[in-house]
Parts: structure tokens; C-alpha cells; sequence
């Protein structure tokens, strides 16, 4: 078999989920992919933390928020989610984009302009779940240095193959 056709291994991790979510179907779906979910009462509600890559993420659902915005306690919570995780993502749960979730997202990216807070709209729980991992795996260590050693490849071709870079060459 070439190494070409080796089959990369299954990307497993172990994800601690406030027990607010533990009848959520991300539960589900996490665990038949085999990752280790660990429910806990001491992490904020609505999040999931990848302790492997350092990653948050707060699950905000627009239906949850009830009356009006800035009354909902919706910016305190991102506000204290942000404070305690460095490296914070926030889950905009939005099936549709109606008139509430735009309203929701305009003034999440207001308020949290130029804070460590990402903002990533998913619209189903599939969606969800592929966001986190994807960002979580892209973060996690061994994968993590995989991703800048082939960053230090790609820009070394790139500069060798550059049309200014040859110029220079030939200059000196």
C-alpha cells in the first residue's frame, strides 16, 4: 500500500460539555464518533470545552433569548465566557436567518469587536459538531505543527517560484 492510499487514523479527543447540554443530539453524534464527552456542572451553560486544543465554544440558541437583548443576560454571559477562555468561539445557532438572529448577531459582533471572541453560525447539529472538531483538531498539538510545517513548505515554494524573487536572483 502507498503511502498515498494509508488511511490518515480517526482524530479522537475528549470534550468536557456542560450538563445543560447533556440531552442535546451533539452528545450523540460526538460520542458515535468516538470522542471521550464528559459532562460537568462546573463549566458555563451551553459549553463545550477541548481541553487538547485549548478551544471554547459557548452555544447560543436565538430562541433561547427571550424579550429584549440587552436584557436577556446574554452579553454577561459571552462577556464572563470570553474572561475565563482565551481562546473563545461562540456557536450561533440559527436554522434560518430571520429578522431575531441577524438582530442577535449584529450585536454580538458590535459588542465583541476586537475581543478573542469568534463568532461561527451554524445552522444545524451536524453543522455544529463539524465546526467544533474542525477547529479543535486544527488547534490541537500534533496537528497543530503538521499545519505550520506545511505552511513554512508552502511559502518556501512560493517564494522560490516568485517572478519578483527570480528577478532578484538575476539582479545579483
Amino acid at each position: 500500500m502507498s503511502p498515498s492510499e494509508a488511511k490518515t487514523p480517526e482524530w479522537k479527543t475528549t470534550i468536557i460539555v456542560s450538563s445543560s447540554l447533556q440531552n442535546h443530539d451533539t452528545n450523540r453524534i460526538l460520542s458515535g464518533q468516538q470522542h471521550r464527552v464528559r459532562f460537568s456542572d462546573s463549566v458555563q451553560s451551553g459549553a463545550f470545552i477541548f481541553p487538547l486544543s485549548g478551544t471554547a465554544f459557548l452555544l447560543v440558541d436565538p430562541q433561547d433569548v427571550l424579550g429584549h437583548l440587552e436584557e436577556s443576560g446574554l452579553i454577561e454571559r459571552i462577556q464572563t465566557f470570553v474572561q475565563v477562555h482565551r481562546n473563545s468561539f461562540l456557536l450561533l445557532f440559527a436554522p434560518f436567518n430571520g429578522k431575531k438572529e441577524l438582530e442577535i448577531l449584529s450585536m454580538v459582533q458590535r459588542r465583541f469587536f476586537g475581543s478573542n471572541l469568534r463568532i461561527l453560525p451554524v445552522r444545524n447539529n451536524a453543522e455544529l459538531v463539524k465546526g467544533m472538531l474542525t477547529i479543535a483538531k486544527a488547534t490541537s498539538k500534533p496537528h497543530v505543527d503538521l499545519i505550520r510545517d506545511r505552511m513554512s513548505v508552502a511559502r518556501a515554494h512560493v517564494v522560490e517560484s516568485s517572478p519578483v524573487w527570480e528577478m532578484l536572483r538575476d539582479l545579483l
